[in-house]
């Protein structure tokens, strides 16, 4: 299998992942909407830098123009995304790939272009949009994991700390957090508590 940190916060700003990565977070999302291009490329650059000195890798979500140029780790397609990406060109730059899938037909989609993670979502009910898919919950996520095999599993939407534990037994080889971490009274303490439940999880 190839092998990612079983736990990386989705984060909207490169000074989150300032503030992350010294608690020990390897694997971070950076996901930037509706910004001017040169802010987004400088939230990049900021974004990379950070984890390059961390020794952590980075996944942007969307602008693969962007993460082709600036050379970063991962990109996160959302299935609208891949009819106007040049998935080809990303392979031939090595960047890695991930890709949200929300519904079988996605998943064969996805799988077809062999992937490095596969996202699937929201397992649970999400504050942080509205979403057009129903929970897919902890069954659908077993079924995901044997269509995927060896590809890493990636669970999003309203996860937390206590429901992490359920999250790994169902088959999720990875859980993305947002609002547990971004809206807390405390993220440093909050994202602690985090990479010590992932860490009971070899």
């Amino acid at each position: 299998m190839r092998q990612l940190p079983r736990v990386y916060p989705v984060v909207d700003r490169a000074e989150w992942i300032r503030r992350l990565l010294p608690l020990g977070v390897r694997l971070v999302q950076l996901r930037v909407k509706d910004r001017p291009v040169e802010e987004l490329r400088a939230e990049i650059r900021e974004a990379k830098a950070l984890c390059a000195d961390a020794g952590a890798q980075l996944i942007v979500n969307d602008h693969w123009e962007l993460v082709l140029a600036e050379k970063c780790d991962f990109v996160h397609l959302g299935q609208g995304d891949l009819d106007t990406t040049d998935v080809s060109a990303l392979r031939k730059g090595a960047i890695k790939i991930g890709i949200s899938t929300h519904d079988a037909l996605e998943l064969e989609r996805a799988l077809s272009l062999e992937p490095d993670y596969i996202a699937l979502g929201p397992i649970y009910p999400t504050r942080l949009k509205v979403m057009p898919w129903a929970p897919q919950g902890l069954s659908r996520l077993a079924e995901w994991k044997r269509r995927a095999g060896s590809i890493p599993l990636v669970a999003i939407g309203g996860l937390t700390v206590e429901r992490l534990p359920g999250v790994f037994a169902a088959g999720a080889d990875v859980a993305a957090v947002v609002t547990d971490i971004v809206r807390s009274a405390d993220p440093e303490t909050r994202t602690r508590e985090w990479l010590a439940a992932a860490s009971a999880w070899p």
